[in-house]
């Protein structure tokens, strides 16, 4: 908060009162007459409105000896509690810098309540005294201070404590003897709030006394009151650099307090205790602490805080906690899947290959769980449980094989209870097993073949069928998954079969919901009359429709009727891969190889006699037809191209997964190598002794450093940055008075440090700045009014919270008084606009996961992409898409297999994630047939909020015009 000019720098508010804009504010006439002739209500309303006015900046000097006179000989504790408030916010000083004289009585109605009988109206008195920094008024009251340190209330000495600790601290000259008083206090008092407060004054003013008492007191530390414990814990913080030779107490009642009963100070002893040692036993202990908070604690948002913790420790000493994985693993007891999921993460950088088998079977327990829990109402919670725990196995056998056939066993055996997106999942993590581990194949096979009458859903179906086709070798393998797909599919032909059914239906007379023939609404359409009148036409047609029951049918036949052409396109492939592999096999029959040939046709032209029947909802689109015939084709001309076929449907389909598998783990092993820590030192490296290192003076704790540099945004190389790259400019070099602001984004907070110059040889009075915003943004505090000598310069800061990912404008103006009396004068600032970028992070997510949140988000922006010939001439299409990325500060989830080569078209989806938790999805498209063609095409951008969508848009389109060169 800025100073007034004039006025002595020792002066200091702690209070900020919001005005009432639908009060009006009193005349000092009213005010007088209700101090003197009102009763203690209409005093205490009255006394109220003069320290909320005095706080706005009013004049009310004129009270001071009304108040006085008519309110500080009161007996109403109500009223005597504001009269304190009063004395802290009304001036002190005269004109010409010198107390007023009336401070003498003020002092003097002070000394009685520090005398007073009362021990609420001593207590509050004294808490007052904390506030003063007037040496004049302090000095008489040192004695009455000092005696209430005996008081027989423990309420009088606990702030009695506190306010020789405010004394010595602001003015320590009035009372040197203080930390030798509280020294003999702490020791005799018995009371443990009073004992905290001075083992708390002690360490701010005498570290030495508060060790020397902390050494003679060890052996009670894990008997104390939990304030008096976290006093404990900040003292040893504080004086573990100076009094190092003590180290070894400090670490025995830190790991006494490891045990305490209060959440809080084991918390703090954990935290403390891996910034005293690393030993690797203190590290453990610290994160079993942890742990055990985390299991304990009923307060979601503190579980998390303490996972968070844990996880930056398992940053800090790696391989170290592996040990406690399995203790992790109680965490997944609670119901918040946030925290599951948190934990889980850190359970996977803790698995290794000697524990790993240990959290597969918990997981496995886990996953059980989920399966068979019950209530209609714990479904949707199990589901997405059950996600989590199929993904992390799924990661965990990723990075370990040898537990992957053990996970593969589990999946499909329990892959016909999971919901759509488990099963997806897990039958993903199938089909990458087999391809990573061709030993595991066979085993895969039989168990597919064994559970695919299960499969319900189109994915897993799909899934199922890509794997039968893919790596079915053997004869014997070959004719098993023949006759699974055939009992499937059932009955052949698929049309001639449904029209059988549905003409039994109509001669046993059923008209239940079986019943095909279904009426239909034509929609109506208006014509015009001969008279020129308006008429309504329309029309009921009877469709012959199959409302057949589903459920009892095989899963592929149920599949198709369900107008699900894209898994009948992949049977088609795979009856295809079947039969062109069976083809390729020696010592096989002829007549079986036509047998299966004219079977998988005949399947083939059942699918698209399906789709083009009545039986479905929605008739076979041209690409699953195209894709349908073209195998009927291939399985036609197998004998004359049997070798281009065979490379087109089995080796290439393979090897084209196979890429896109040792892309996806090649990325990964970037993205983990990226993140992980650099151990390795060069031999000519310089070793440093952190025992013999020159500290800077007054080096304080380490983790109370890195508190106040994320507090203040001077975070890592953030303090190396100049202040001039943010500083916004909000007045002209020609006003009145310049502005110019230094901008601060730190996560949920904006501070504006602005500086205000008076250019004028006048004094300016009742200086303010008026802020006001636009947007998801909320000006936290307002700054004060204040007065400006000529040619002077002032600071002032201004807090914004920021709610959103939204682009904020802030906007105000400066007003003023002149010197004349009716002199007002204002100046609009310029507007500060707060980016987007600065709250967006780059992200990843599967392709599962973005095509969820892409059907969810119902907020589009099409951003439409062209560039001049000249622009593009020496830009292709790799580089137009990082130049977007960096714009944007989204990262592209499309594998970099995907987007090798150089076929004139570029395709990929981006994703970012906000500091609050708000994802934003795009996918690109652009070409460049030539390369002295433009670059054409256009990004869709999708979010759940319209701000991000919208502002993202404009971001591109302005990433359009600042290509790089």
């Amino acid at each position: 908060m800025a100073t007034s000019a004039g006025k002595p720098p020792a002066e200091a508010c702690y209070m900020l009162i919001h005005p009432s804009l639908d009060v009006e504010t009193p005349n000092l006439q009213i005010l007088k007459r209700n101090l003197e002739r009102g009763t203690d209500d209409i005093k205490v309303e009255a006394l109220q409105q003069i320290i909320s006015g005095t706080v706005q900046g009013e004049n009310y000097d004129q009270l001071l000896m009304h108040v006085i006179r008519f309110v500080m000989p009161t007996r109403n504790k109500a009223l005597k509690k504001l009269l304190l408030f009063y004395w802290e916010v009304c001036p002190k000083y005269a004109a010409d810098g010198t107390l007023k004289q009336e401070t003498i009585l003020i002092c003097n109605a002070l000394r009685n309540d520090l005398q007073h009988p009362n021990e609420y109206i001593r207590g509050a008195t004294l808490r007052f005294l904390c506030k003063l920094r007037e040496a004049e008024i302090i000095e008489p009251l040192i004695g009455p201070t000092r005696e209430c340190l005996e008081h027989r209330h423990a309420y009088v000495r606990k702030n009695a404590v506190i306010a020789v600790a405010a004394i010595y601290r602001c003015l320590p000259h009035l009372i040197p003897d203080a930390p030798e008083l509280i020294s003999s206090f702490l020791a005799a008092e018995a009371d443990m709030t009073c004992r905290r407060n001075a083992l708390a004054m002690l360490t701010a003013s005498a570290p030495a006394a508060a060790v020397h008492w902390l050494k003679e007191n060890a052996q009670l530390v894990a008997g104390f009151d939990e304030l008096l414990q976290l006093a404990v814990i900040d003292l040893i913080r504080r004086c573990a650099r100076d009094f190092a030779a003590e180290k070894t107490l400090f670490v025995r009642c830190i790991f006494e307090l490891l045990g305490a009963s209060a959440s809080a100070v084991k918390y703090e002893a954990a935290t403390s205790l891996v910034g005293l040692t690393a030993n690797p036993a203190a590290v453990k202990a610290a994160a079993a602490c942890y742990i055990s908070l985390a299991a304990k604690e009923s307060d979601n948002n503190v579980k998390i805080i303490v996972l968070e913790r844990l996880d930056q420790l398992r940053t800090r000493h790696e391989g170290i906690l592996d040990d406690l994985v399995m203790d992790l693993l109680r965490v997944l007891s609670t119901p918040d899947l946030d925290v599951r999921r948190k934990a889980l993460a850190i359970v996977m950088k803790l698995a290794s290959r000697r524990n790993v088998n240990d959290v597969i079977a918990m997981l496995r327990k886990e996953l059980t769980k989920t399966v068979t829990s019950a209530g209609d109402h714990q479904q949707d919670k199990a589901s997405e449980y059950r996600l989590l725990l199929i993904q992390t196995i799924h990661t965990c056998a990723g990075e370990f094989p040898e537990v992957a056939a053990d996970v593969v066993d589990l999946f499909l055996d329990s892959i016909s209870e999971f919901g759509a997106s488990s099963a997806t999942d897990a039958i993903i993590f199938v089909r990458e097993v087999a391809e990573k581990f061709p030993a595991l194949r066979q085993n895969i096979i039989k168990h597919l073949v064994r559970s695919f009458l299960d499969f319900k859903t189109g994915k897993v179906i799909r899934g199922a069928l890509w794997i039968l086709g893919e790596y079915a070798e053997s004869g014997d393998e070959i004719r098993d998954v023949w006759t699974k797909l055939r009992e499937a599919i059932g009955e052949l032909p698929l049309l001639a079969a449904e029209q059988r059914e549905l003409e039994a239906a109509k001669e046993s007379g059923d008209k239940s919901p079986q019943e095909p023939a279904a009426t239909a609404s034509v929609p109506a359409s208006r014509r015009v009359l001969p008279d020129g009148t308006y008429a309504t036409e329309s029309a009921m047609t009877a469709v012959a429709s199959a409302a057949i029951k589903l459920d009892s049918k095989p899963p592929l036949r149920a599949v198709l009727l369900h107008s699900d052409f894209f898994t009948g396109t992949v049977l088609a492939s795979t009856l295809a891969k079947l039969v062109l592999r069976f083809a390729r096999l020696e010592g096989e029959s002829d007549e079986q190889l036509n047998s299966l040939r004219a079977e998988a046709v005949l399947i083939m032209a059942g699918v698209i006699r399906i789709g083009q029947s009545t039986f479905v909802s929605n008739t076979i689109d041209e690409d699953s037809y195209d894709r349908v015939l073209a195998c009927i084709r291939a399985l036609e001309y197998m004998d004359e191209d049997a070798d281009v076929l065979t490379g087109a449907f089995i080796s290439d389909t393979q090897s084209a997964f196979a890429r896109l598998v040792k892309g996806e783990a090649k990325r990964e092993r970037e993205e983990k190598k990226l993140h992980s820590k650099e151990t390795a030192v060069q031999v000519d490296d310089a070793i440093g002794f952190r025992l013999v290192a020159k500290k800077p003076a007054g080096d304080a704790d380490s983790s109370i450093e890195r508190d106040i540099e994320l507090a203040t945004g001077e975070a890592e190389g953030r303090a190396a940055v100049s202040k001039l790259d943010t500083v916004v400019q909000l007045t002209g070099f020609s006003d009145a008075v310049y502005a110019e602001a230094y901008v601060c984004v730190n996560q949920y907070d904006i501070l504006l440090d602005i500086m205000v110059v008076n250019q004028t040889s006048t004094m300016l009075r009742n200086l303010s700045i008026e802020f006001s915003t636009v947007g998801d943004l909320k000006l936290v505090e307002k700054p004060a009014s204040y007065t400006l000598a000529p040619y002077s310069f002032s600071s002032v800061k201004a807090s914004i919270k920021v709610s959103s990912t939204e682009t904020g404008l802030i906007f105000g103006n400066i007003v003023y008084d002149g010197p004349g009396v009716n002199d007002n004068h204002c100046i609009v600032l310029n507007d500060i606009r707060v980016d987007i970028m600065e709250y967006i992070r780059p992200a990843r997510c599967d392709e599962t996961q973005f095509h969820a949140m892409w059907t969810e988000f119902e907020w589009e922006n099409k951003v439409n992409m062209s560039t001049t010939k000249e622009a593009a001439e020496n830009l292709d299409l790799r580089a137009y898409l990082k130049h977007i990325m960096d714009a944007t500060n989204m990262a592209c989830l499309t594998p970099e297999n995907a987007l090798a080569g150089d076929c004139g078209f570029l395709s990929a989806n981006l994703y970012a994630r906000s500091i609050f938790g708000e994802d934003a999805l795009a996918n690109i498209s652009i070409e460049k047939p030539t390369d002295s063609s433009p670059i054409t095409g256009h990004i869709r951008i999708r979010a759940k909020t319209q701000g991000i969508a919208l502002n993202l848009g404009d971001k591109i389109s302005a990433a359009k015009v600042a290509l790089p060169e």
